[in-house]
């Protein structure tokens, strides 16, 4: 009984820790509270050493989660770019085209590879062989079959939901996927990344869907390869995963490298 009482009581406190994400990490604030008192003790420690530079209160600028064993880091937005960009070296493309992924991959990869990239949101990169305009992924402006290697990752989850100021659509991020498909080329590769897991509207944050759903999305296409970032950060990154693995996690991080073939 006690146990089901500390579950109930849990589920309810992150329920008002989600409403008051927005405005203040409460999970973290309550948390955060031992950090702070450790914080403070190093302050009056450094201080009795100190006899450089003395620090002023309007200079104090408390960090109190780095104190931890190992370097801690976001699963899904580390190893996703990895993967694609193993699959970039494997591939290599005179070109390649992104759509709305991680700054972080296309401006690295544009040191090897020229890049397109395109957002609804452009970003203002300044990089050589990297540029970057606006698109709507719901009316890509391209030709059909007329993008040999292409990226779309961890976004089409957010399309329709408004969360980057893009119109309320619920069937925004199936939109987007037929113009994915249209695009391609013929033979051409798409990484194509996404929530996986029970399927669930994590409103307006992100979309997960089963594996079966992505792959009844991109029938006709050829899986080359599924890869997971699965919920157990024991497990790492599963190359090779399969839709058994994908199937039981809460928010996977599935990783779909599709070729279309002729149809």
């Amino acid at each position: 009984m006690k146990r089901k009482m500390i579950k109930k009581i849990y589920k309810k406190l992150n329920l008002v820790f989600r409403l008051f994400d927005p405005i203040i990490d409460l999970r973290k604030l309550i948390f955060s509270i031992p950090n702070y008192l450790s914080f403070f003790a190093d302050i009056i420690r450094y201080q009795e050493k100190n006899n450089k530079l003395p620090i002023k209160i309007r200079n104090i600028y408390p960090q109190i989660h780095d104190k931890t064993k190992f370097t801690g880091f976001d699963r899904h937005y580390i190893y996703h770019p990895a993967w694609a960009a193993r699959i970039l070296k494997e591939t290599k493309p005179d070109f390649h085209f992104d759509i709305s992924s991680s700054l972080h991959f296309c401006s690295i990869i544009s040191a090897f590879i020229p890049v397109k990239f395109y957002d609804f949101r452009p970003a203002q990169l300044n990089l050589s062989n990297l540029s970057s305009e606006h698109a709507d992924l719901v009316n890509l402006p391209f030709e059909s079959n007329s993008i040999k290697s292409l990226s779309c990752m961890h976004t089409i989850e957010h399309i329709g939901l408004g969360r980057y100021g893009d119109p309320i659509d619920p069937n925004g991020d199936l939109k987007s996927i037929s113009e994915l498909k249209r695009v391609l080329a013929i033979n051409g590769n798409l990484l194509f990344v996404v929530p996986v897991g029970k399927p669930k509207i994590m409103y307006n944050a992100h979309r997960i869907y089963s594996y079966d759903k992505i792959m009844e999305y991109f029938k006709g296409f050829k899986l080359l390869d599924f890869s997971l970032v699965p919920d157990d950060k024991k497990l790492g990154f599963i190359n090779n995963a399969t839709k058994e693995m994908a199937d039981r996690q809460n928010y996977g991080c599935g990783c779909f490298w599709f070729k279309k073939v002729k149809q």
